[in-house]
């Protein structure tokens, strides 16, 4: 059977390669190969699919190699398969059809990866095979004849070996040859059946849509029974569905399934093509995977095995990045105190650059450290081939609220920081599956929710309670956030997303010796993407934090604090005025209590200040003061920010932490100065717990929210923020009712 095809797009632009192939079979080794450090990433137009383009040097000649999703079909059921199918076409926006195909296959699994192939083949697209796992195909003695096999096919077939970088000067050449010459894959002559079956689904269609599609576009919308195939040539809903009936009538005549017909007419072809050029020379051999995998997938052996994997990359993320998050913590420390000292005749100015600028580009570059260890370790266990065994094993512990195994190092992650917790959720193919973790990923309790445990904790619980009680409430504080995030997966998927159970399919590649240059490249394009892409909005957050903590302004605010001071401090010391303004003078631990009380009123008249005293009332159920009210509402870029506001409001300066015990006891002394609770404690273990409960479900980082927005869109990141700030806020109110009245 002939197949039409569209031709190939001639712009004024670089050649561009697709680069396309079934999920492990070194795609993304094979594309660092090629490109090196010359990537960019992105998303696709108009959805969140990852788009990643690099540049090849073949001789003088800069190539574009395109990146596309790992797939094993072109039937396109989840958005990364709907990309691979419409840039093939030719049909994403602002995407010119690529020049050729450049398709990787396991040669240690050459029939099954063929199927792919020959599905691009029927799109017309000039074709050059890369066989990668050349050495593990000779380790396990299977033979392959290239020459007969390229004869049969059509196109040039190129062994490599991309973790070792072996061969690719020879597929580099038959690139710049294919790009010349052409080449298309020979194309199985379909039956009479099929052949039949397109004739119909063209006439059932008005001629003016019919003929804007050609045979090989018309076959897959068969096979698929994908309506949105014939509806992007024009023609209307009933038209689309009546020409598909008569399509599987006529295949159901000649015998044929509608819904397997093209795997099982594949298959076949491609079995009779490939089998006469393989050969195995003995009893096959696997490197040792059976062997490894008897121990690493068992059933309790394997559970133990990944228990301490994960151990590793979780302390790693957690503990090990801390002495690098210090050190650039201490870094800032320095260039803020140093650009305080350069502009101390510039209030204004100075607040800006220092609590502003500098403490906007510490939000982001301080998060680096785990971004880069998380990936360092999710590298290293994808090349390695042991992430699909992982997801293997903890894919029943998922199952039942619609999540998978590989859902499992991302939500282990944000315990870390859900920063790179969202960010490693791109190792999950399915689109709905990834959003859902991307969303219960927040409600882990991440590292910057412990100072907040650990304030309350030591200031309420502690002292009252004892050590043991103190030890099982932070302990019981960390899974809050876990019993609420899966029956939240679990209403998501089955009410919202409306996602069908469906059976997990996962295929266990060979085990790999990870190339350090992979690891290193991966490590740097997550940071830098991070840095760029959500950097910006980070940034622009802590500016506008900085802004409503710091206007207005006003002068008398200073000077009243300032005379209130003097005159309480004469009265306490039985001093004149003259000699208290004297000590002023001379004490610089007293000149340092008026800073904090002048830095307090300005924080309270703040617009900060006045849209918490306005916005108390909503927060009066739970048992929150204007004053922790502010906290919570100047913590909404992150968490750990309560702390050094809290400082501020009680006159302590902004530089407390959570074990300062000044602030233990300011916060413990705080009573209600109006109202029917004139007198009594504002911190009651209710309200202290309401509190951590809050902080343990709310939504409060702004970095969180744009790696959210970066990862999906604005809208589900607004979604997050909007469900997790309201249920934060109901079950403080809940807690804080039901405890007061025990």
């Amino acid at each position: 059977m002939s197949i039409s095809q569209n031709p190939v797009s001639n712009t004024d632009r670089l050649r561009r390669v697709a680069l396309i192939g079934n999920p492990n079979t070194g795609k993304s080794t094979l594309f660092n190969c090629l490109t090196g450090l010359r990537q960019k990433v992105g998303n696709y137009s108009g959805v969140t699919v990852q788009k990643k383009t690099g540049i090849t040097l073949i001789g003088s000649e800069r190539i574009e190699i395109l990146d596309l999703p790992g797939t094993y079909s072109l039937a396109a059921t989840s958005p990364d398969e709907r990309v691979v199918v419409d840039a093939l076409r030719g049909e994403v926006e602002n995407l010119d059809r690529p020049d050729m195909a450049l398709c990787i296959v396991d040669a240690t699994n050459l029939q099954r990866n063929l199927f792919l192939a020959y599905q691009i083949g029927q799109l017309g697209l000039p074709m050059v095979l890369a066989l990668n796992y050349w050495d593990s195909a000779r380790k396990r003695q299977i033979a392959v004849d290239i020459e007969e096999l390229t004869q049969r096919l059509g196109v040039p077939i190129i062994p490599i070996s991309a973790s070792r970088a072996e061969g690719i000067s020879a597929l580099k050449e038959a690139i710049a040859t294919a790009l010349e010459e052409k080449p298309e894959l020979i194309t199985p002559a379909w039956p009479d059946t099929i052949v039949q079956a397109v004739k119909e689904v063209r006439e059932a269609l008005p001629s003016e849509n019919g003929d804007s599609l050609d045979d090989a576009v018309i076959m897959r919308g068969i096979f698929e029974s994908d309506e949105a195939i014939f509806h992007r040539s024009g023609a209307d809903s009933e038209t689309v569905r009546n020409a598909l009936e008569v399509s599987k009538k006529t295949l159901f005549k000649g015998g044929l399934n509608p819904a397997n017909a093209e795997a099982v007419l594949l298959y076949r072809h491609i079995k009779d093509v490939v089998h006469p050029c393989i050969s195995h020379d003995g009893e096959s051999k696997h490197g040792g995977s059976e062997s490894i995998d008897s121990l690493l997938t068992h059933k309790w052996w394997g559970l133990v095995a990944f228990l301490g994997l994960m151990y590793l990359v979780f302390q790693s993320v957690y503990s090990w990045a801390a002495p690098f998050m210090d050190l650039i913590d201490g870094g800032k420390a320095v260039v803020q105190d140093a650009v305080s000292g350069l502009l101390a005749n510039w209030p204004m100015l100075q607040s800006l650059a220092s609590d502003g600028i500098i403490e906007g580009v510490g939000a982001v570059v301080i998060f680096l450290p785990q971004i880069l260890i998380l990936f360092f370790f999710i590298t290293l266990l994808e090349d390695t081939g042991y992430m699909s065994r992982a997801a293997f094993l903890m894919d029943k512990l998922f199952s039942w609220c619609g999540l998978s195994g590989k859902s499992f190092v991302p939500l282990l992650s944000s315990y870390a920081c859900a920063i790179p917790g969202v960010m490693a959720t791109r190792t999950i193919q399915d689109s709905k599956a990834r959003l859902v973790t991307i969303l219960v990923a927040p409600f882990m309790s991440c590292s910057a929710r412990l100072p907040v445990y650990v304030l309350m904790i030591g200031a309420f619980i502690e002292p009252r309670y004892g050590a043991g009680v103190a030890g099982a409430t932070l302990f019981a504080m960390h899974f809050v956030g876990l019993i609420v995030a899966m029956p939240f997966a679990y209403l998501m998927n089955k009410y919202i997303l409306k996602t069908p159970p469906q059976p997990f399919l996962l295929e266990l590649p060979s085990y790999q010796i990870p190339k350090i240059r992979d690891v290193v490249l991966k490590m740097y394009s997550q940071g830098k993407e991070f840095v760029v892409n959500a950097g910006t909005v980070i940034f622009a957050i802590t500016i506008v934090i900085w802004a409503l903590l710091y206007f207005p302004r006003s002068e008398s605010v200073a000077l009243e604090v300032e005379q209130s001071f003097i005159q309480a401090v004469s009265l306490e010391n039985n001093w004149s005025e003259e000699r208290t303004l004297v000590a002023l003078a001379e004490d610089e631990s007293l000149q340092t209590e008026l800073d904090y009380e002048i830095s307090s009123a300005y924080i309270e008249q703040s617009l900060m200040g006045r849209v918490g005293k306005s916005v108390q009332p909503v927060f009066a159920a739970a048992g929150f003061d204007w004053k922790i009210t502010v906290g919570v509402l100047a913590s909404f870029p992150a968490r750990e920010v309560i702390i050094s506001t809290l400082g501020i409001i009680y006159s302590l300066g902004g530089d407390v932490d959570e074990e300062a015990g000044d602030l233990r006891e300011a916060m413990a002394g705080q009573t209600w100065q109006s109202g029917p609770k004139a007198g009594m404690p504002i911190f009651t273990i209710p309200v202290v717990i309401s509190i951590m409960v809050f902080f343990a479900l709310c939504q409060q980082c702004g970095a969180t929210l744009a790696i959210i927005a970066q990862e999906t869109s604005w809208r589900w990141a607004g979604v997050s923020f909007a469900f997790m700030t309201i249920l934060a806020w109901l079950a403080s109110i809940a807690i804080n009712q039901v405890g007061s009245w025990l």
